[in-house]
């Protein structure tokens, strides 16, 4: 991504609270961006600074409404080009379509190299994200990409609340990551739920385990909750184990449709997640950590 002395934000509409916090660490200049809605939907873009000749940083989330976000980023990149920007780099707190990362099954489209190419075709010459969900398929795509992971923030959280000595679980093995990473601050232990998806319909199901959390506090990291189905079977799971309390911290909370209440009912003692979106939850600041990775890149 190169070397910057100078660095311009640019906070895009899905992202203004999180762009201005990421402007205040680095000490930057925040070029603030003109946006209104047409009747029809489509979205209108105008910068209120110049940006010629500068490092610009666009802090764009791409959750949903995920296509909205995403057009809104194009057009941001795409008009930091032609206004004639030195370098553009996105900052995309939540990758859309990342997870579609393979084909599970033939003829599918790969839709992460999709929007790379369209975010390259827009000038973008270098992204950062947070806890992408295949961080290793982003190594071979064509723009460099700063992955980084929340959940030694989130833990510090949870540690910073009084909640010591918790065992920190992640869902699924492949997910031990989140959980070492968590017990790395923590210091409370490390285990998974081991989980099976159906590569057709998507559903996750929990396999048996006996977990060492009877009468400890546990909190459950994990990288997205959409629906909240598995979260909420994985807290009950470890209610029924014997736990005395169970968080969760999750870096990004989606939660489509009734999913907070239905968490919320499940038994939960607390839910936290990151302000790579923002929702009544998003109590822990990624700012810091973005900001941290652009003074040394």
């Amino acid at each position: 991504m190169g070397k910057w002395r100078n660095l311009i934000i640019i906070p895009g509409p899905a992202s203004v609270d999180l762009g201005l916090r990421v402007a205040g660490h680095l000490n930057s200049r925040a070029v603030s961006v003109e946006f209104k809605r047409f009747p029809d939907g489509e979205s209108y873009i105008r910068f209120t600074e110049s940006i010629e000749n500068e490092d610009v940083i666009i802090v764009q989330t791409t959750s949903p409404p995920q296509n909205e976000n995403l057009v809104q980023l194009l057009l941001m990149a795409d008009n930091a080009m032609n206004l004639g920007a030195k370098s553009i780099t996105a900052v995309m707190p939540y990758f859309a379509y990342a997870r579609q990362d393979r084909r599970f099954r033939p003829g599918e489209a790969l839709s992460v190299r999709t929007i790379i190419t369209a975010l390259k075709a827009c000038g973008v010459n270098g992204i950062i994200t947070i806890n992408a969900h295949n961080p290793s398929f982003l190594k071979g795509l064509d723009i460099p990409i700063r992955d980084l992971s929340a959940i030694p923030l989130l833990a510090e959280h949870f540690g910073s609340q009084g909640i010591e000595n918790a065992l920190s679980i992640s869902l699924g093995k492949k997910g031990m990551t989140a959980a070492s990473e968590a017990d790395d601050v923590l210091r409370g232990g490390r285990d998974y739920i081991p989980t099976h998806r159906d590569v057709i319909t998507g559903n996750v199901t929990l396999e048996e385990k006996q977990l060492p959390v009877k009468d400890r506090d546990v909190i459950i990291f994990d990288d997205i909750i959409s629906s909240g189905g598995t979260m909420i079977k994985a807290i009950r799971t470890v209610k029924d184990q014997g736990a005395r309390r169970v968080f969760i911290g999750v870096v990004h909370l989606l939660l489509i449709g009734d999913a907070v209440n239905r968490i919320l009912g499940s038994g939960v003692d607390g839910m936290v997640g990151t302000d790579c979106m923002p929702n009544p939850f998003s109590i822990v600041s990624i700012a810091p950590l973005v900001a941290q990775t652009l003074r040394k890149t």
